[in-house]
């Protein structure tokens, strides 16, 4: 039986147009290729082969358990030690100092007490940084749209103000410019665990 085509290739009837799509295509691939290596560091391997890093984690087990996520905001000052804690204030300090003061704060009176040096109280740095936490959050349209600062001053700020400016507050002692730490220092609280020991 004679080869119909006697060894040569049929002749295809396929449009010009064709293979200026295919070769965008390649282009498209190529630098998406490109793009995906930038992005995660890969080096230029092809598909299914396996780089020398995965072939020497082959061999090994997977950690028991994965590091913790680092914190997104940052986390609250009482847990944190030096020099974290340190570096924290001091931002705090620049958002009491330039937002908070100027903004929010009129002339102390004996119904709405601050003290110049608050950052010397605990109670007021606790409640300030809640504050500040809060407001790094709420003033962001991404995280809490455009309600954000109403619901910061109603649930954040307010309830602050007044729990520090208040008559028993952290600021009770500090009256007319002078500032007083010792009034508020707290006593011993009884705990169940001291009370299990006796």
């Amino acid at each position: 039986m004679a080869d119909e085509h006697d060894g040569e290739d049929p002749a295809l009837d396929v449009p010009v147009t064709l293979f200026e799509d295919v070769e965008d295509l390649k282009a498209a691939v190529a630098r998406l290729t490109a793009q995906l290596e930038a992005r995660t560091g890969s080096g230029g391997e092809e598909p299914g082969e396996a780089s020398a890093d995965d072939e020497a984690a082959a061999g090994t087990e997977a950690p028991a358990a994965e590091e913790e996520e680092e914190w997104k905001y940052p986390p609250f000052i009482l847990l944190l030690d030096p020099p974290e804690y340190d570096a924290e204030l001091r931002g705090l300090v620049e958002w009491v100092e330039g937002v908070l003061v100027p903004g929010y704060l009129a002339e102390p009176s004996s119904d709405a007490r601050w003290c110049h040096l608050w950052f010397e109280h605990p109670v007021a740095i606790a409640r300030l940084h809640a504050a500040w936490l809060a407001w790094q959050e709420c003033t962001d349209p991404a995280s809490c749209g455009y309600t954000g600062p109403s619901v910061w001053h109603r649930d954040h700020l307010d309830p602050a103000l007044r729990e520090l400016r208040g008559s028993t507050g952290p600021f009770a002692g500090c009256v007319k410019g002078e500032h007083a730490l010792a009034h508020r220092l707290p006593s011993v609280v009884p705990s169940a665990w001291t009370h299990a020991e006796d």
